[in-house]
C-alpha cells in the first residue's frame, strides 16, 4: 500500500499510470492519496502510526490486544482503527463478538513530495 500526498493532477496522471500498469498485468498497490497534507497528518498521527505497526507486526485476535500491549483506553484505539479502516488502511475480520483488525498489506509505503514550481521553459526552479 502507498499513501501519498500530491496534487489533484498529479494523482490522477499517477493513477492513470497504474491503470494502465494493471492493464498489462502487473501487479498494482493499493493508494491512497491526499491532497491536503494537514489532512494526511490527522490521520497519520504518531499514535496511530505505532498501532499501524502494533497490528501488522503481531496481528491481535481482537481490538483489545492492541490496546493492552500499548496501553491505552480500548475505546480510543476503536476510534482510530476505524478511522485507519475508512481508508482502507485497516481491515476488520468479523467472528464471533470480536472484531479482529488487520493489514492486508505487507508494507505501508508513505510518499511525499517537496519542491518549488518549475517554469517549463527553465531547467532549474532556482535563480541565481
Amino acid at each position: 500500500m502507498r499513501i501519498t500526498s500530491l496534487p489533484a493532477e498529479q494523482a490522477q496522471a499517477a493513477a492513470v499510470n497504474r491503470a494502465e500498469q494493471w492493464e498489462q498485468g502487473d501487479d498494482i498497490p493499493h493508494v491512497v492519496n491526499f491532497e491536503d497534507r494537514a489532512r494526511l497528518r490527522q490521520l497519520l498521527t504518531d499514535r496511530q502510526m505505532e498501532l499501524l505497526e502494533e497490528v501488522m507486526e503481531r496481528p491481535p485476535e481482537s481490538i483489545r490486544s492492541p490496546a493492552d500491549r500499548l496501553d491505552r483506553d480500548v475505546h480510543d484505539v476503536h476510534d482510530d482503527l476505524n478511522l485507519l479502516a475508512e481508508y482502507d488502511i485497516i481491515h476488520f475480520e468479523e467472528g464471533g463478538r470480536a472484531k479482529k483488525p488487520y493489514v492486508p498489506y505487507d508494507t505501508v509505503r508513505l510518499e511525499f513530495e517537496f519542491g518549488l514550481p518549475r517554469d517549463e521553459g527553465s531547467g532549474s526552479a532556482a535563480s541565481a
